[in-house]
């Protein structure tokens, strides 16, 4: 309980904060339409009218949850009315870009760390690549994709996968460096071979910096993913829910595909976080 007090504390702050912002952005409406009707509007019935707007500016806490619970345990998983199926459609482009992503960035640093023209020539422009906005790349690698027949979950992993692979490249580049010249020293006075050090001292030296950059790049994949289903008009996808909900005014809906991004996202991350205290535990690192 103690756990979770300071948990629950911050949740219902945030509750409060939500309905308070949610009175003081619907109300212009609600007073709006007060006027048109010539009616007077007590205050009691400002708050209530601003909790219970179709297309409010803010939707309160409790209408995005009845939108989930609708979208999510009311409607069959098969549906294309459903959360669940939206979720999964955004869930596999951004396992796929997560695994390419990872990957390029893992092979990737492991070249710059034993390779000094790697590091003085890739490493400049791993980091430049990321100074582009996303929202201008994901047009064109869409475009481009379909140019050559690529469509469906594959453009959307690789713009996942051009946002996951910089955060494990340069953990990775750290941890692959963490050893210090003592420990390098002593493996070099075993005459060990440079395979040999990178798998009994480097590789695993790297592994705790390793799952705290992948946290972070499974989120960014998700990320990437929602970002790739915005210009290519998808159909499918949390990133389609966000993007008809903008189309037709639908807040609520777009409040719900914001929630339910926000607990794939934590759930993906948790998932690694559970893989690591396993990793870490099975080799001596954690309890």
């Amino acid at each position: 309980m103690t756990r979770l007090l300071p948990v629950l504390t911050v949740v219902g702050a945030i509750l409060l904060l939500w309905y308070a912002a949610t009175v003081w952005l619907n109300a212009p409406w609600a007073r709006d339409q007060a006027a048109r009707a010539e009616a007077t509007l007590t205050l009691p019935a400002l708050v209530a009218d601003t909790m219970t707007q179709d297309r409010p500016v803010l939707p309160a806490p409790h209408q995005v949850g009845a939108e989930l619970w609708k979208t999510v345990a009311a409607t069959k998983v098969t549906s294309k009315r459903s959360l669940v199926w939206h979720g999964w459609v955004t869930l596999s482009a951004t396992a796929v870009g997560f695994l390419l992503g990872s990957g390029a960035g893992i092979l990737l640093a492991i070249g710059i760390v034993h390779s000094r023209a790697m590091d003085l020539s890739v490493m400049p422009w791993a980091v430049a690549s990321q100074t582009i906005p996303i929202l201008a790349i994901a047009p064109m690698v869409i475009v481009v994709l379909a140019s050559v027949g690529v469509t469906g979950l594959l453009p959307k992993a690789v713009i996942a996968g051009w946002l996951s692979f910089f955060p494990v490249v340069v953990g990775m580049v750290k941890g692959l460096r963490a050893p210090d010249a003592m420990q390098i020293d002593q493996m070099r006075t075993w005459t060990a071979t440079p395979g040999q050090m990178f798998w009994k001292l480097r590789l695993p030296a790297s592994v705790p910096w390793l799952f705290a950059s992948l946290k972070v790049s499974v989120a960014a994949a998700l990320v990437g993913t929602i970002v790739g289903e915005l210009p290519a008009g998808a159909t499918a996808g949390l990133g389609a829910r966000l993007l008809s909900g903008s189309y037709y005014g639908q807040t609520v809906q777009i409040w719900a595909a914001l929630v339910a991004a926000a607990v794939l996202a934590a759930a993906l991350v948790g998932l690694v976080g559970l893989i690591e205290r396993r990793a870490l535990r099975r080799m001596g690192m954690a309890r």
